[in-house]
């Protein structure tokens, strides 16, 4: 099955993503993984990349369009593959589009994690890191002990992404950029809104459901 992931930055789409990629046996694809791997690799796409992220640019969009035309030909991907992260606007849909009719590989589901934005923020301005990768939450998991890690004793502390200005500065340039694809895959019949204010389980459980697997 060969599906698309979308969702508001700390809706639970990566965790999602992960339990979608154990339980059907394929990929998770991320532009991020893919541009790293093309530099790894030492591509001619992977070289081009490499000459923006150099110079601290955006890869161009008609470039990712040819580095993930090249990932989905891969063997790996034959047996289906989660978008985890891609498209991000309505000109990457579009070009996987492109994609598709070069290639018959056809999206055929788009699973969108609907979180309202205060609960995001909620979620994610209530968790605390510690340096040694312990991470707490004020409310749903706190520390034995207010602001001390319970592994390494050491000061927890909120991440600046953590913040709630940063956290809803992403989610509007979120909304700004990637909601418009909502629109576009519920007019093409293939979009599954799913209720992700709920226990991870509970989410995974009606994302098993609205695939129909």
């Amino acid at each position: 099955m060969k599906i698309i992931l979308l969702g508001k930055p700390g809706g639970g789409k990566g965790t999602q993503a992960t339990l979608l990629k154990e339980k059907l046996d394929v990929p998770q694809i991320s532009t991020g993984d893919i541009l790293r791997e093309a530099v790894k690799k030492g591509t001619p796409l992977g070289k081009k990349a490499k000459e923006y992220m150099d110079a601290g640019k955006l890869v161009p969009d008609e470039l990712i369009k040819g580095l993930v035309e090249e990932r989905l030909l891969q063997d790996d991907t034959k047996g289906g593959f989660i978008f985890d992260g891609f498209p991000r606007t309505l000109r990457q849909a579009e070009d996987l589009e492109e994609i598709s009719e070069r290639t018959g590989i056809s999206i055929d589901k788009v699973v969108y994690i609907d979180v309202p934005t205060q609960n995001i923020v909620k979620r994610l301005s209530g968790r605390r890191s510690c340096g040694c990768g312990a991470v707490y939450h004020i409310e749903s998991k706190p520390p034995k002990r207010q602001g001390i890690c319970d592994v390494c004793s050491g000061k927890l502390y909120q991440r600046d992404d953590d913040k709630e200005d940063v956290i809803n500065n992403r989610i509007e340039q979120y909304e700004a950029q990637t909601m418009p694809l909502i629109e576009y895959y519920k007019n093409e019949g293939i979009l599954v809104t799913i209720n992700g204010d709920q226990s991870i389980n509970d989410v995974f459980k009606d994302i098993i459901k609205g695939l129909g697997i």
